[in-house]
Parts: C-alpha cells; structure tokens; sequence
C-alpha cells in the first residue's frame, strides 16, 4: 500500500520526466517541423501538467495509463534521428514497439518504421503556402491562433496577412486586442506586439500584415511578398462562384476557401470525408458549416455499418453574431428577438449539405435548429431510422473505436462521462462528440447526442482543408494498420 509520501515522492517522479521531455518535444518542432502527440493531442507548447494529463488519458485507449518512462526515451531517441517533417503519435508508436518490435533495440525500431523520414532534417512536406484572411470575426481570429500555433520553423502555411475593412483610427490595436483576449477561448498563449507605422500585428513571431480594403479584387498582395497564396474568406459575404471568384482577381492569391457552405457547384469539403475530392484544377472550394461537419463523419459511420434509411437532426446551437443582443429589426424571421434572452427556432441547411459530402445520404435527412443563449459549443440529436437493428452497448463501442482507431479519429471523439456539459468541450479539436450516456437505441430506431464546439473545432477543420489544398499535410506515423486495428476490434464487436 503507498503512503502519502510515498504518492507525493512518484508524482514529482514524473513531474521531472515531463519537464524533461518539454524542450525535446520544443526542438523537433521547431527543428525538424515533427508535430508530437498522444492519441491525437498535441504535445507542442505544452505545460507539464498538460503533459502528465495527456498520458493519464491514454487509459481511454489502452485500458492503462501511459508511462513517462516508456515515452521519454522514445522522444530522446527521436531527436536523434535528424527527422524531416512528420506528425508522430507517440503513445501508439509505443504501443507498437511494445508489440511488434520483435526483440529489435528501440532506435532500430523507429529508424525502420520513420524510414522515410530519417536524415532528412530541414526537408518540409510540400514546402510551404502563403495565407491571407479575409476578415478577422470570430473563425478569422481562431484561425490565426492555430496558425501561429503551427507556424514551427516557417513550414507548411504561413499566415502572412488578413484583410478588413477599416473600423476606427485605433482600429490596428483593437484588432490585436480581439486576437490577445476572447471571452469564450481564454487569453492568447504568448506576445503580441503591433507595427502602427507598417500595419502589423506580430504574434509569437509571425508577422502579420494588416490590410484594409473595401475591394476584394483590387489588392496587390505581392507588394507585401505574398505569391500564390491561399485565400481563406471568413466573411461569409460572398458563397458563390461568382463572387468568391473576386480574389482570384488580386495579384498574389492562387486558391481560395470559404468558411460557410457554398452554392452553386462549389465543392463542400468535410475532412475526413471528402477531402481526397481537391483536384488541383480546384481554384474555389468551400469548409461547409460547422453543424455539416460535426455530423458528417458520425453519419458516415453509422451509413456504413447500420444503413441510415432516414432521419432527422436536431441542432441546439450557440446564438451567433447575425441575431441581435436585444430584440430590434431582422430580416429573418424570429432572429430579430433578443439572442440572450431566447430559445430561438430557425432553419438550418446542414442535413441537406450532408450529401454533398456524402452523396449516398441524398434525400435522407431532414434538419432543424434552435438557437439558445450559450456563446459557443452546441448539440445535434441525430434521430436515426436504420436497416439494420443494434444496441446501445453495440453502437456506443463502435462510435468509440471510430474515434480511437479509424481514419475518423480527428474527426469524432466519444465521451461517456455523465457529468459533462456544454462548456467542457470548449477548445476541442473534434468535430463531433459522441455524448454515449445519452444514446438512445431501440432496435433499428437510433438517437446519438453529438458535442460539439462550433467555432474551434469547425476552426481545427478548415485548417486541415487548406493543408490538403496547399499539399503540405505532414507524414503521420506510425501509418500501419491502423485501419486493420480499427476493422478487427469491430469485427469483436459484431459486425
């Protein structure tokens, strides 16, 4: 039986192991453009205490908790391998070492599985892109955190303007001050400093241009050194061909996305979905909408197993920045009433842009939405009427190894807790959480209550669209049979 001393004396055992693996997991980033994590969380720019909560999470996984003693060697071993850019999930590397390293020391075993990778130090995966925001609302701002928050050695995409529309003779530090403190993500990590003299806001050393402009095809951006750069439009003001085609007009921009559901023919990409549909002949694509990809993934796994024959959603969501804080005029109906105040019923496209991305649900889905006062993080019920019967266990299991072991995994995430609410899935970077306690299964009729954040996870999947577009989306290791491991635990399940 431990002690109290005895507890006190591990625990500072593995404080030291984690403050240890800090500037390690610093310098392969920064270095070598290597993204570390366990299980889909990132381990960059992280406290110790976020570390020792990273590996107490693994149980969720492997049913034990990770040990620091494993995982810091490893991560030693790593940063001599002079690594070229990669995204390695060190807990499964682990994993798989302990179970298929066949007797083979543990440098040998990470040279083998990193093999294509190994020695190639300062090489980035597909260069890099210049990015250029157009608008700074609340999905601009979040995307300039997790860009920053990439940025490592200057690889990958490079955030190198935003464009708005000029507010206020102070509007430079008020735009900062947005950027610096948010009611509802917390404070900025790190320095913001602002250049009124250049129109710049540097953040953790990214420096940011600050362009003001009422035109979106007039702008020379190559006078500021930007060329083929990656335009992402968050103003939602334009959702067509037509006028989102206005960037393309503007010297220095290549490509463009937008951060609303399109119209028209422009493809409505949901990562993990449909994503592989980018052709470089795609000069104009669009992210759909949060609610589309927070329950895109999760139909596709439940269409693929069960068979959806039709059903519904429900979104409960977050009041946005279109409806008002006290009532006054709207041209939408009901929208005009205090968003504060209100439970307020409007109409949502998201069940219908689902086919989109999966066109086998076309005509399935019927959708609504209720807008209630929360500032962010909101709910869809997905009411299912399937081809095949299941259970509550059964579907809860599947869900769970989807987002554990399937190429979904940055997509669902699955929580069985019964204490969970709204706010504690602010910041998560999924797109969709399976609240498992609260399924609902009756033979072949289904209801799922699905989390999630509709501004920073949906934020997490428009990065990963422009990764894809701009092709520098990092080599993931370990890469073997991660599908397989998914297949053969469902095939336990009872498929």
């Amino acid at each position: 039986m431990q002690t109290s001393d005895t507890c006190l004396t591990a625990w500072m055992g593995r404080e030291a192991l984690a403050e240890a693996m800090i500037p390690v997991i610093g310098r392969l980033y920064r270095e070598n453009n290597v993204v570390t994590s366990i299980h889909g969380r990132s381990l960059v720019n992280k406290s110790t205490m976020s570390i020792l909560k990273a590996h107490r999470f693994a149980r969720r996984i492997s049913k034990e908790e990770l040990l620091l003693s494993e995982t810091a060697p490893l991560l030693n071993a790593l940063a001599q391998l002079q690594l070229g850019s990669a995204a390695i999930d060190i807990a499964r590397m682990n994993q798989k070492f302990k179970e298929k390293g066949n007797g083979a020391s543990l440098e040998d075993f990470l040279r083998a599985e990193l093999s294509g990778v190994v020695g190639k130090r300062g090489r980035a995966a597909g260069g890099s892109t210049d990015v250029v925001l157009y608008g700074f609302g609340r999905i601009g701002r979040l995307l300039t955190r997790i860009l920053v928050e990439q940025a490592g050695g200057g690889h990958g995409l490079r955030l190198r303007a935003i464009v708005v529309r000029k507010g206020a003779d102070n509007d430079l530090t008020k735009r900062a001050s947005l950027l610096r403190r948010d009611s509802v993500h917390g404070s900025f990590e790190g320095s913001i400093k602002v250049d009124a003299a250049a129109n710049t806001i540097t953040a953790n050393g990214v420096r940011i241009q600050v362009i003001y402009s009422d035109n979106p095809a007039t702008i020379d951006y190559t006078v500021y050194g930007i060329n083929d750069a990656l335009l992402v439009d968050n103003t939602g003001r334009w959702r067509d061909v037509e006028g989102l085609s206005q960037h393309l007009l503007s010297k220095g921009v290549a490509r463009v996305l937008l951060t609303a559901p399109g119209k028209g023919d422009l493809k409505n990409i949901v990562h993990g979905i449909n994503h592989r549909d980018i052709s470089d002949q795609d000069k104009i694509v669009t992210a759909a909408s949060c609610t589309t990809n927070a329950i895109t993934p999760i139909l596709q796994a439940i269409n693929d197993k069960y068979g959806v024959i039709h059903g519904h959603v429900e979104t409960v969501h977050s009041f946005t920045n279109d409806q008002n804080l006290i009532d006054n005029f709207h041209k939408g109906d009901r929208r005009g009433r205090s968003a504060a105040l209100n439970m307020v019923i409007t109409e949502t496209g998201a069940a219908k842009a689902v086919a989109k991305a999966l066109p086998e649900l076309e005509g399935k889905l019927t959708g609504s939405s209720i807008r209630v006062p929360t500032p962010d993080v909101s709910m869809a019920i997905l009411n299912l009427n399937l081809e095949r019967g299941t259970t509550k266990d059964e579907v809860n299991t599947y869900l769970r190894e989807m987002a554990l072991h399937s190429d979904l995994r940055q997509q669902i995430d699955y929580m069985d807790s019964p204490e969970v609410v709204s706010t504690d899935f602010v910041g998560s970077r999924h797109t969709g959480i399976v609240d498992g306690l609260a399924t609902i299964s009756n033979d072949k009729n289904l209801v799922l209550y699905v989390w999630y954040d509709n501004e920073f996870g949906y934020s997490c999947q428009v990065v990963r669209v422009m990764e894809e577009m701009a092709g520098v989306n990092r080599p993931s290791f370990p890469a073997a049979n991660v599908v397989e491991e998914a297949m053969s635990v469902l095939a336990a399940v009872g498929s």
